[in-house]
């Protein structure tokens, strides 16, 4: 298919800009519909839900008792009723076991 360069005028702010025979075809490969509504500076400054991360959830630490040598110590995870939880030093311990 063949290309040609058009200029477009921007719904914000109403300037011309150029849309390049490279980006027409960029877009007809990825099978987009419409063509670009806003220049690129016009694009960059409004919100886009696709470029914004939402927060990190909150990190859960709970106080509970080591289930091998009895030592107060903080997880961060909610602990399962009936599984074990190891304080650091038994874990590293038990990991360390495993691997000699």
């Amino acid at each position: 298919m063949d290309f040609q360069d058009k200029i477009l005028k921007c719904m914000d702010c109403g300037t011309e800009f150029l849309f390049t025979a490279g980006e027409q075809s960029f877009f007809y490969d990825k099978q987009f519909r419409h063509e670009p509504k806003r220049c690129k500076s016009c694009k960059a400054k409004s919100p886009s839900p696709f470029r914004q991360t939402p927060p990190p959830p909150p990190r859960v630490e709970t106080q509970t008792t080591c289930s091998q040598c009895g030592k107060q110590t903080t997880v961060p995870f909610k602990p399962t009723q009936g599984r074990p939880v190891l304080c650091r030093e038994c874990f590293q311990g038990k990991r360390q076991a495993a691997t000699a």
